[in-house]
């Protein structure tokens, strides 16, 4: 399981994202990114910021 806070890269944002695979944790933060903060196009570099930000997740959380 891998988590993100979205925080850690948009300040204010409370969002926290699990998520089994790396790869479905980056799609639902592209699908935060477009509902939540009105982005049309989730750059790349925003991407790499989003998995170099994601951690294990704790199973007990």
């Amino acid at each position: 399981m891998k988590e993100f806070y979205c925080g850690a890269i948009i300040h204010g944002c409370e969002t926290r994202i699990a998520a089994p695979t790396e790869e479905e944790l980056v799609r639902s933060v592209d699908t935060h990114a477009r509902v939540d903060h009105g982005l049309p196009e989730v750059p790349d570099t925003l991407v790499e910021q989003v998995r170099h930000a994601s951690r294990q997740a704790d199973l007990l959380d």
